[in-house]
């Protein structure tokens, strides 16, 4: 069977299902029936989900939780996360209570710059186009000002241009290097805007422009989030573990993460959890916000954790700086509903303040992951929580699901236990 189309973007949504069922599904009206039991009931809604992207036959739903109780820099959130996996949210919110007794998280905004290029071929002199660079930035800074204007209103606007030779990495390539503020912007379109109006002005013989495009790449939009507390504080209740060696231990976690990258890897992943959650719920880039911070873990050549942690003088300290490019107005954070919503849930902040919250939702994440690491062990809580998706896998009524989490309640939870555990009931 030919399973091309043409045209395939200007059917209707009723008739790109009626393609797609047809050409790869074998039960058809119950495909059908799922694709369209996952529509917005409210038409005006669909239609703006509809918008959102080419090609839309549904809309596919994630779970959106909240995680209170974190104080930070003494104001109290409750953080709106996006995610599938079970136990994150159930993290955050244990890591959120637990600080909250604390001091609570303490953040810092270390940069906002974010940062855009115009990549060039140029085979002359590199003193040439260094005298010609000097002569012209002035007017490549006045050749955006019709774009820049509402940005300078706001405090925002265009840093400084810098002409970059790469030429010892590849033949004839240089960059025209721009830094932006974006204020609550996270500014994509006004930066890519702002470098093809610079490329155009810049443009003369012998120069060959290739692309302009701002750089997810952001290591000046940086912030810092961090917690601490006396050794002793950090166990709970009557616990016989030793606060220091606790403590010690998991600094030695978090000095592996730095030193093994394929434990980093994961360390960080877990990290991402955390923060990945708030960025989709906000209605921001995530795709963007993962690429720069693995970029950013790799900044001293080899691939290293995000947090650090510090036992001195009996303290325990642990924080993260990551780099976080984010918006509050405009693109998505503006059109969806929910999106909305998060925000107002987060008191509205400012960009500033969403890239505080966000890394503080990344350095919650890794401590319950690695207080779960060095004491019971990951899966302990991740299989209790991961329970209910068995059970509904299962087909459980409600009844079988409340006789189930009882009997797991002082048990290890295993796919298999469940399974066995679950004939006996049927």
């Amino acid at each position: 069977m030919v399973r091309r189309i043409t045209g395939f973007s200007k059917l209707s949504k009723e008739e790109k299902i009626d393609w797609l069922v047809k050409a790869f599904f074998n039960q058809e009206s119950i495909t059908k029936e799922t694709l369209k039991s996952y529509w917005n009931t409210d038409e005006k809604l669909q239609r703006l989900h509809d918008d959102f992207i080419e090609n839309t036959i549904s809309n596919f739903y994630l779970p959106f939780g909240v995680a209170p109780n974190f104080i930070i820099d003494g104001i109290d959130y409750t953080i709106p996360m996006v995610i599938e996996e079970s136990s994150v949210v159930a993290a955050a919110s244990l890591v959120g209570k637990f600080w909250s007794t604390r001091g609570g998280f303490i953040t810092t905004i270390l940069g906002t710059k974010k940062i855009g290029q115009v990549h060039f071929m140029y085979e002359g002199n590199t003193t040439d186009i260094e005298a010609y660079f000097n002569g012209i930035k002035s007017d490549l800074i006045e050749s955006t000002e019709a774009i820049t204007a509402n940005m300078r209103k706001r405090g925002g606007g265009i840093l400084d241009i810098e002409l970059r030779s790469k030429t010892d990495q590849l033949a004839n390539y240089y960059q025209l290097h721009v830094t932006f503020e974006t204020k609550d912007s996270m500014g994509a379109n006004f930066i890519n805007s702002c470098l093809e109006a610079i490329a155009a002005r810049f443009e003369k013989d012998g120069i060959q422009i290739v692309m302009s495009i701002l750089s997810n790449y952001v290591p000046e939009c940086l912030v810092r989030a961090e917690v601490s507390c006396k050794v002793e504080e950090l166990i709970q209740g009557t616990s016989e573990i030793d606060p220091l060696v606790y403590a010690e231990k998991f600094k030695t976690a978090v000095a592996i993460a730095n030193v093994e990258p394929h434990r980093a890897v994961t360390h960080n992943k877990g990290i991402m959890n955390g923060i990945d959650a708030v960025v989709l719920a906000t209605g921001n880039d995530f795709r963007a916000i993962e690429a720069c911070a693995h970029a950013y873990a790799v900044k001293e050549g080899s691939y290293k954790s995000l947090t650090q942690c510090e036992v001195k003088d009996g303290e325990f300290r642990f924080w993260i700086e990551i780099p976080l490019a984010l918006g509050t107005v405009g693109g998505l954070t503006a059109l969806h509903p929910m999106a909305k919503l998060s925000l107002e849930l987060l008191q509205n902040p400012s960009a500033e303040e969403l890239m505080k919250i966000i890394a503080v939702a990344g350095l919650a994440q890794n401590f319950a992951a690695l207080r779960a690491l060095t004491t019971t062990g990951i899966q302990k809580g991740h299989m209790k929580m991961h329970l209910m998706n068995i059970l509904n896998q299962l087909g459980a009524t409600n009844e079988q699901k409340e006789k189930t989490v009882k009997y797991f309640e002082s048990i290890p939870v295993t796919h298999s236990a469940v399974h066995e555990f679950y004939k006996t009931l049927q």
